[in-house]
């Protein structure tokens, strides 16, 4: 899962992308709003970890960007403010989610999932390619009723296949659930992905399209 982290306080940014990373998060940080603002245009979020108080503006201002995204992340705001009326007007916006300063990393996390699934059991629940059931809500994978065990990377990319079931996903766009804009990824790193879940799911459930990409292969 990519995410996104906007926040100005390096000593706060430091903390929660080091929690996140620990917990196989990709996590790229933004310390402004024109920053975040060129992080979308060049990559594909999951969420985005969003503070209001910022250097170049509120961080509210963002959120237009974010709705307008083909696949909109998910937003949490995380901010000092705590009255009521600034909550309101955070979802209001177009958040999914509120966090108030000061916060447990554990509740960020379980925030994050949280809203990830209340999405995902609402977009597909579970996805059926022949013998393989693929459960987004719960992290599920079975092959014939048996139980797949994932690796965090190996279901971060199943994650962004299986959301758009037959439509073709670009190496940049698979490369972006699996690393940020620091990381380092020898070139074919996401062939030996794609060979890891052939293995486990079944050779004809991923597709490669020749010069575009990959696609899982719906019934």
């Amino acid at each position: 899962m990519r995410v996104l982290l906007v926040e100005d306080d390096p000593a706060l940014s430091e903390a929660v992308c080091g929690y996140l990373r620990a917990k196989s998060f990709v996590v790229d940080t933004a310390p402004s709003l024109a920053l975040a603002s060129a992080a979308l245009r060049g990559a594909n979020y999951s969420a985005v970890l969003l503070d209001l108080h910022l250097s170049d503006g509120d961080g509210l201002a963002l959120l237009p960007q974010v709705r307008a995204l083909p696949e909109r992340p998910i937003v949490i705001v995380l901010t000092a403010r705590d009255q009521v009326s600034d909550r309101i007007r955070g979802l209001d916006a177009g958040a999914d989610d509120y966090l108030t300063k000061p916060y447990d990393p554990g509740e960020l996390l379980a925030r994050l999932r949280a809203v990830e699934r209340r999405r995902s059991a609402a977009d597909a629940p579970v996805l059926v390619l022949g013998d393989v059931q693929i459960d987004l809500a719960r992290e599920q994978v079975r092959r014939t009723g048996v139980p797949i065990a994932l690796t965090q990377k190996e279901w971060a990319l199943l994650r962004v296949m299986a959301a758009r079931p037959g439509r073709i996903h670009t190496r940049e766009n698979l490369q972006d659930a699996l690393y940020g804009f620091d990381d380092e990824a020898d070139s074919n790193t996401l062939e030996v992905f794609i060979s890891r879940l052939r293995r486990k799911l079944g050779r004809t459930h991923i597709e490669t399209v020749r010069g575009l990409g990959y696609r899982l292969v719906t019934p």
